[in-house]
Formats: structure tokens, C-alpha cells, sequence
């Protein structure tokens, strides 16, 4: 009968599966084909123009939700206004994001939304007053895509995966160009000292079969990047390099085949691989943000003990308030700020100020939420409610700066795009300018390809990576603002002792020891 290609998710299926709406057009499943007729009805048809001719995710059928659970587990209060972390599932470019970003916007009562293309991730704050987490939920599905609450394993897991794919592909990337540099290095031998054509050929065909997988497979990333770049028509870094290396990597084939000029594999294979390895420390650099995140996520309880009518009994840790008695024992972690009223033990304070040794609290001291219980047993006195204590605090701004890029890796990110497109039309008026005085395509190509590759952005992307990710210096700012915007209120620090602080930021610098007051 033939197949046919479903109008939203661009997949081909045989005809015999078709369904086809009232305006003729055929879909794969009944998903397919609700998820056109809501974006076509609310006037979202644009999201098939962002998308092109790349394949979508077959949209999933529409499934009951149990809201009640996400409120409970995942929702939180602030200001007045609630707001969750939820995975998005089936977000894969720029146009589901647009398309996430705008439906959920444009509803009343929708405060804020904040969405992370690579991990899925999204921020999402409203008025419960107006509208409903389930009506929110009901939106996202309906457009094809599945909410999920954030767990932080799942979130390991795809981190790890990750790292494991781009370990693999740098690793095969450094194999195959350090065994084409010692094949080139017989070859510069023999362009001075002479070599017979058959060692030759022999020789370019072994760096033919050695660059093969690191352009193809290494640098899978850079097409992945480069296609993107086109389809939504901004130049990238990863647009010059597949270029670049793309049309070194067929010239050389062309030399090699007609046995006719000189091969420059080995260049293609080196400029690939040394880009790559920025990508991999990228890579590891996001997961190693995820862990320390996760890490802080794992301190949290939901439930602590309460004195009530004379008795402690567990409560849920939204429920506190300021006055309530609470009791935390040996092995317990405080969760909310407080002085003590009775009772005194040893605590653990490293996660909250960097203090290695256990400090003594008793009767009349302050203790903060994070501390960890070592010995002893105290009563105290709840002085915040739970999300204005120190660490929800701290797991909060780090939550929001998970979502933002530091200004000047977004600036870079403008220099870069730029750059790359005055690039390529350069390598493109010196083609045509050598290709013109010299007569000879080859040497027209290899001078093209010299300045698109020579040119690329590499250098201030990996600036900026190392500007923005790098743990071991004294001080980073997870928000990447403190440098760029002294006027900030709240910023989030790391030290060596793997302390993480919150203090106030004012338009004169403090000094350290201000800055790291809590």
C-alpha cells in the first residue's frame, strides 16, 4: 500500500496505520494527532516550522496524573506562589523548548517558567489561585511531551551515561590520532627523503581508515551541533569545525583516490580530538555540578519531631512554625534554624560553614539547619519556617542557578556566533579569490580550509569553560554573576573545604572573611 509520513512526527509508517482528521491530514496514532490539533487550535503550528524536516518523538496518549502526590513530594511554597522541579520528557532541540516555554507563559496564573534543554529540567512557579498543578501537567501533555517529578538518581543516571558515551568517543578519538601521527610522521620522512608511490598510498589508506571514526564517530557532536546551527540559522563553533574538517577529510579522499597530491588526515583527526577532549571536561564538569547538588538534595528530611501536648511526634517539615519544639538525637540532621532550649550535644557543622571539628551547642546557642547531630540530644526553639532556613535556602539558589549561564559565557556565546559566520564567508571569499589567481582547486581548498579551522572559536570557548567550571580555585560562584554584576543580593559560594555559604553581596566588595558570614 505504501507508507506515508505522520504530519507530526515526521516518522514513515505504513499506510495501512494511518489516521487522517477532518482537514485530510494522516498521523501514525491517535497522540499524533490530538498534539497537531491542539498546537494548530492555539495557534502553535509554528513549532513545526522551528522543527523542519527532523524527526519527532511519536506523542504519548494522554494519562491520568496523580497530582496529589506531586503536591505533597514535590511542590513548594514561596512568596505566596507555588513552584516545582519536574523532567520533561521528549526534549531533544530549541523548538520543544520554545514550545514548552510558550504554552506554559502564555497561561494566566503562570508566574515563571525556566526550562533546561540539556538535562530536561524545568522550573516551573504559579498561583495556585488561578491555576491548578494538574491543569499545568494537562498542558504539557497535551502538546506530546511527558512530566515527570525530578528524582536526582534518574538525573545521575542520565549524567553518567552521558560521561560514559563521550569517554568512549574521546577515547577512540586519541587512539586513532596518536597512531595517524606516527603514519605522518613517516610520511613528512619520506616528502624529504623520498618514498616510493605503492609505501605512499599504502600509508594514506591507513590514515584514511584511522580518521574515518574520529570524524564520524568522535565527531558525531560536532554534526549534531552543526545541523542545529543550521536549522535554526545561527552560526556555531561546532559549524566551522564540521566544515572544516568535513571538507579537509573529502579532499583527502580525493587525493588519495587519484593518487594525486598531498592528504591531510591527520590534521582532521588532531583538530577533531583536541576540540572533543572540551567537550568531554565539559561533560564532567556538569556532572560533577549535578553530584554536589544531589548531595545537598540527600540532606533533606520531610519529617522531624515535634513537641505536641507534651509529646514529640513527627511532622512534616512544611508544617513547622516559628516557636514550635523540636528535638533532633544522636544521627539526626537539623532542618530548620533555631535556638536551643534544653539539652546539648556535639555537632557535625562542616557542610554548613567548613568547620572540621565537632563544636559543642547548648542552652542559649544558635544552631543552623544542616548541622548533623554527632552525640547528645537537644531541644530547640524554631526561630524560621523551613524554607527560610539556611540550607533550603542554599538548595534553592542553586536549583535557580542550574537554569541561568554566566554572563559572560553568554557573551561569548554572541562573540562566537558571530565570529563563526564571519569565518566561514571568509573561507569562502578566499576560495574563491585563490581559486581564481592560481587556477588550481586544491590549493584553493586546503587555503580555505586553513583559515575556517585555524579561525575557529576553540580557544574562547574553552576560556570561558575553565572561567566558568573550574572547582579547585578558592572561591566560584555557581551563579557566575559575582564578577560581572557587584549590585547582586545573594550569592552562592564554594571553598576548598567544600563549605557553601549564603551572604550578601553590595556594590563595594567585602572583604573575605564578610563574605563568608552566613
Amino acid at each position: 500500500m505504501g507508507n506515508f509520513i505522520c504530519s507530526h512526527c515526521k516518522g514513515e509508517f505504513d499506510q495501512s496505520v494511518a489516521i487522517k482528521d477532518d482537514s485530510g491530514h494522516e498521523f501514525c496514532c491517535n497522540g499524533c494527532m490530538n498534539v497537531y490539533g491542539f498546537l494548530n487550535s492555539h495557534n502553535l503550528s509554528e513549532f513545526y516550522d522551528k522543527l523542519g524536516n527532523q524527526k519527532h518523538f511519536k506523542a504519548p496518549n494522554l494519562t491520568q496524573i496523580d497530582t496529589e502526590a506531586f503536591y505533597k513530594n514535590y511542590v513548594k511554597n514561596s512568596d505566596g506562589f507555588c513552584e516545582i522541579y519536574i523532567i520533561i520528557e521528549g526534549i531533544h532541540c530549541s523548538a520543544c523548548v520554545w514550545l514548552n516555554e510558550k504554552v506554559l507563559i502564555s497561561s494566566d496564573g503562570i508566574i515563571e517558567v525556566s526550562l533546561n534543554s540539556a538535562s530536561q529540567k524545568a522550573h516551573i512557579k504559579w498561583d495556585d489561585s488561578i491555576i491548578t498543578l494538574d491543569q499545568i501537567l494537562h498542558k504539557i501533555s497535551s502538546i506530546g511531551y511527558t512530566p515527570i517529578p525530578y528524582d536526582p538518581q534518574k538525573a545521575d543516571v542520565r549524567a553518567s551515561q552521558k560521561r560514559r558515551e563521550f569517554y568512549a568517543k574521546m577515547l577512540v578519538g586519541i587512539f586513532c590520532t596518536m597512531n595517524i601521527m606516527w603514519v605522518a610522521v613517516a610520511l613528512y620522512g619520506g616528502y624529504f627523503s623520498g618514498m616510493s608511490k605503492d609505501i605512499k598510498d599504502i600509508l594514506h589508506f591507513a590514515e584514511f581508515i584511522l580518521a574515518s571514526p574520529v570524524l564520524f564517530y568522535t565527531g558525531s557532536e560536532f554534526f549534531k551541533g552543526a545541523y542545529y546551527a543550521i536549522k535554526n540559522r545561527q552560526a556555531n563553533m561546532d559549524l566551522s569545525i564540521a566544515a572544516g574538517a568535513s571538507i579537509a577529510y573529502f579532499y583527502s579522499v580525493y587525493a588519495m583516490l587519484s593518487r594525486n597530491g598531498e592528504v591531510y588526515f591527520d590534521s582532521v583527526a588532531m583538530i577533531i580530538t583536541f576540540v572533543f577532549i572540551g567537550k568531554f571536561l565539559e561533560v564532567i564538569s556538569k556532572k560533577k555540578s549535578i553530584d554536589a547538588l544531589d548531595s545537598l538534595g540527600a540532606l533533606l528530611v520531610n519529617q522531624i519531631y515535634v513537641k505536641s501536648n507534651d509529646k514529640f511526634e513527627l511532622k512534616d517539615v512544611n508544617d513547622i512554625k516559628p516557636g514550635d519544639i523540636i528535638k533532633v538525637r544522636s544521627g539526626e540532621r537539623v532542618m530548620i534554624d533555631g535556638s536551643v532550649v534544653s539539652g546539648a550535644g556535639s555537632f557535625d557543622l562542616s557542610s554548613i560553614t567548613g568547620e572540621s571539628l565537632p563544636v559543642l551547642i547548648g542552652p542559649g546557642k544558635k544552631i543552623i539547619s544542616g548541622a548533623m547531630c554527632i552525640d547528645g540530644s537537644v531541644e530547640y526553639e524554631a526561630t524560621e519556617l523551613f524554607k527560610s532556613s539556611v540550607l533550603s535556602k542554599i538548595i534553592d539558589l542553586l536549583n535557580k542557578a542550574s537554569f541561568k549561564k554566566p554572563k559572560i559565557e553568554l557573551l561569548a556565546n554572541q562573540i562566537s556566533a558571530k565570529f563563526s559566520l564571519a569565518i566561514l564567508l571568509l573561507g569562502l571569499v578566499t576560495f574563491g579569490m585563490w581559486l581564481f589567481n592560481s587556477g588550481e582547486i586544491s590549493v584553493a581548498i586546503i587555503v580555505a580550509v586553513s583559515v575556517i579551522i585555524i579561525a575557529c572559536p576553540c580557544i574562547l570557548v574553552f576560556a570561558v569553560w575553565s572561567s566558568t567550571s573550574d572547582e579547585s580555585s578558592p572561591l566560584y560562584l555557581y551563579t557566575g554573576n559575582f564578577t560581572n554584576s557587584p549590585s547582586s543580593k545573594e550569592v552562592i559560594a564554594h571553598t576548598p573545604s567544600q563549605t557553601l555559604v549564603l551572604a550578601p553581596v553590595v556594590y563595594t566588595f567585602p572583604s573575605m572573611s564578610a563574605l563568608m558570614q552566613a
